[in-house]
This record gives C-alpha cells, structure tokens and sequence, in this order.
C-alpha cells in the first residue's frame, strides 16, 4: 500500500508501532461514540481494532493510513480505503485524536483517500457510513463531495450512507 502524502499530513500504512497514540485517540469518548462501526474504548477493544486494520490491509491490500503531522510528526489519526465483509461497498472513513478536531485534517486526509479510491482501486463509487447526529463527518463527507445517499442497517446501527460516482 503506498504512502501518500498532502499539503499537511503523511498518510502511511498503519502498523503495530502506532499502538500508544492509537489507544489514546480511541479512548477519548467523544472519538469511540462518533464511529459507525461501534468500537469499544478498552485496550482489549482498541487492540482488536488496530489488528482489524492492518489484516484488512492484508486481506485487500488497502486500509487506513495512520495519519501524521509532517510538520511536528505527530500521530493525527487514521483515514482511507474500507471495505470489510459485509460493508455496502467500497468506503473511504476518517477517525481523528481529539485534540487534532477542527484543523482541516479529516477533509485533507479523506480528499487523498477519495482520490486513490478512483485512480488506485479504480473505484466507481465510494461512499462513507455516518452516525446519525455527526454533524462533524457529514461536513467532511460533503466538503469532499459525498451527498447523502440512503439510510441503512450497518453491524445493528442505523447509519446515513453517504457517497460520489466517480467524476467523468
């Protein structure tokens, strides 16, 4: 999977050296509760979510890029490519550190995602699943171009699912 990298941030293969800043991000409860896929806050279930990643990376050869800082190195989050058994589709998801919210790096990191989604995976359609009452995501979903799609049923949670056609 290859590295990509933005105006601001390095987007580079998850890995289990990321396991600290990772357990952190996902122990804040406003960073858990906004995730349509219902992650747990224990270590025990932030592991498995790590681990859930970087097998997904083995299975289909793309996943979720950590996210880092480039100008201070620091761990930002994760975002990318997404399409585990059961999702409706290929997604493109973003998941931010509590203390990064508001800088613009959601938009920027899912932006590089979509794009490899289309040019990279070949993608015709890609779409994101949010949580009802995450305004937050809605926002970044429409600010890379996503519209709200339909409703559906996603692991027991209603979600909205949003998402583009490829351009052209």
């Amino acid at each position: 999977m290859a590295e990509l990298e933005t105006e601001r941030l390095v987007l580079r293969p998850l890995a289990g050296a990321d396991w600290d800043d990772y357990a952190a991000m996902m122990a804040h409860p406003e960073v858990a509760a906004g995730l349509a896929e219902g992650v747990g806050r224990t270590r025990d279930d932030v592991w498995r979510n790590l681990a859930m990643f970087i097998g997904h990376r083995e299975i289909r050869g793309y996943s979720h890029w950590a996210l880092v800082e480039k100008a201070t190195g620091a761990f930002v989050g994760r975002a990318g490519p997404w399409s585990p058994h059961g999702f409706p589709g290929l997604g493109v998801g973003w998941c931010l550190a509590r203390e990064h919210w508001g800088k613009g790096y959601a938009s920027e990191a899912a932006r590089a995602a979509l794009g490899y989604c289309f040019t990279e995976l070949a993608a015709g359609e890609v779409v994101s699943l949010i949580l009802p009452g995450n305004a937050r995501s809605v926002a970044v979903a429409e600010r890379i171009g996503h519209r709200h799609l339909r409703d559906t049923e996603y692991r027991g949670r209603r979600v909205h699912v949003y998402g583009q056609r490829r351009p052209g």
